[in-house]
């Protein structure tokens, strides 16, 4: 048996990861047509590249419409925002994911009600989401957890017999595909990030995509502080809207990178597919099952282990992949987000119980230890590895090695 490099061993990957360049030409390109344009405003008449980036992810993605917004986090205000979701409602989500889910339902002064997670994917499990429905439910946010796909047909079903809406926050998941149809086009309202850390990049901005003329427009509006730009009395402010707009230099940087999405995604396919066909047959090792006819298209890529069967804890066990030089960390987020003070304390805003005790809202809400189980473990035992479309063959080849060799030293020395 090999010796770890922790205990002083040789470690199996000796040469940097693969790197390369984010950005070049075809952004270059695109922003200095932006400057030209003299105005950098997404509504001007003379304004081009948000109304070409809009369309061209409605036209990608196969939708009728799309609109710019500022960030993901802001995609999703949008989207909760046009729903009409409201103080007193319940929105269902994960409790692994970014607080940039969350921001919008409590802006909304609703209430975020936390359903479990699947073992194998990592994203919300529908038999928990149906548990959770009560009558103030007015929507589901599916999260589609680092690039892998969630169970939609079972969330569709759902939100059908029980007449809710379906947000998609599919901010870690460009081109991603549930059984051959995209992410983001299934559900009411599909949404989108293009911040530094994710497959497509500008920094930040994101965009929601909608199939009915009724939805775009109201959108549209709650992006823009309620101006009804496609009207004719373009300051009839009805209700309270935040200012979520696009510029035309993020929107060019993003139709940069639209241009080398499809490699950039596909070799995080590819990556994270070669890592699960690499190590799915070791005991103490769970990978992610996902349906042979999806796509995941990983931001990054999480696996499991079995504490009692590897005979280590986690922690030890990712400083040991760290010292063979894999960059390797220990799971997503520290724990689930309803750990978090502000739903403790319930006090979303400083001073206040609000929205929890809002007098629109009667439910006793309740965010104990242990509310989502799976989502505990599945936090306590993960592990984390990076994927970049610059990764090498090697070091993906080297990635699988180093796992294997780490896991199989502490099945057989425990």
């Amino acid at each position: 048996m090999e010796k770890l490099a922790i205990y002083g061993g040789q470690k199996v990957k000796t040469t940097p990861y693969g790197e390369g360049k984010r950005f070049g030409e075809a952004e270059l390109n695109e922003l200095k047509e932006a400057l030209d344009q003299n105005t950098l405003f997404y509504f001007t008449p003379a304004a081009k590249k948000v109304r070409k980036l809009t369309k061209t992810l409605a036209e990608i993605y196969g939708t009728n419409y799309c609109v710019a917004t500022s960030s993901g986090t802001a995609a999703v205000h949008v989207a909760i925002g046009a729903l009409g979701i409201t103080a007193g409602d319940e929105v269902i989500t994960t409790p692994i994911t970014d607080m940039g889910t969350i921001i919008g339902i409590l802006a909304q002064n609703a209430i975020p009600v936390f359903a479990d997670v699947d073992p194998y994917t990592y994203n919300i499990d529908p038999k928990s989401v149906e548990k959770c429905i009560t009558e103030r439910t007015k929507a589901i946010i599916v999260v589609h957890l680092a690039g892998v796909p969630c169970d939609m047909d079972a969330i569709m079903d759902i939100a059908r017999r029980y007449n809710v809406k379906v947000i998609e926050d599919c901010c870690q998941a460009f081109m991603c595909k549930y059984k051959g149809q995209y992410v983001g086009t299934i559900g009411d309202v599909g949404c989108f990030s293009f911040n530094e850390f994710k497959h497509v990049v500008a920094g930040d901005g994101g965009a929601v995509l909608v199939n009915t003329e009724d939805m775009f427009y109201r959108c549209h509006r709650f992006a823009d502080k309620e101006y009804d730009r496609h009207g004719t009395e373009l300051r009839k402010i009805p209700l309270l809207a935040p200012n979520y707009r696009m510029n035309e230099l993020t929107a060019s940087c993003v139709l940069g990178q639209l241009t080398k999405a499809d490699f950039i995604c596909g070799r995080h396919t590819q990556i994270g597919d070669a890592i699960t066909n690499g190590i799915k047959d070791l005991s103490g090792v769970s990978t992610y099952k996902i349906d042979e006819s999806s796509t995941a298209t990983y931001l990054w890529y999480m696996y499991r282990i079995d504490e009692k069967v590897l005979g280590v804890s986690r922690n030890e066990y990712v400083k040991a992949l760290q010292a063979e030089g894999i960059s390797a960390g220990a799971g997503y987020i520290p724990e689930c987000v309803y750990y978090y003070d502000m739903f403790q304390n319930k006090s979303a805003y400083k001073g206040t119980n609000c929205p929890f005790n809002c007098k629109y809202y009667d439910n006793d809400i309740e965010y104990p230890a242990g509310l989502a189980p799976v989502a505990e473990e599945v936090l306590k035992t993960a592990v984390r590895l990076p994927v970049s479309e610059f990764f090498t063959d090697e070091d993906v080849e080297q990635t699988v090695r180093a796992i294997r060799k780490v896991t199989e030293y502490f099945i057989n020395n425990k």
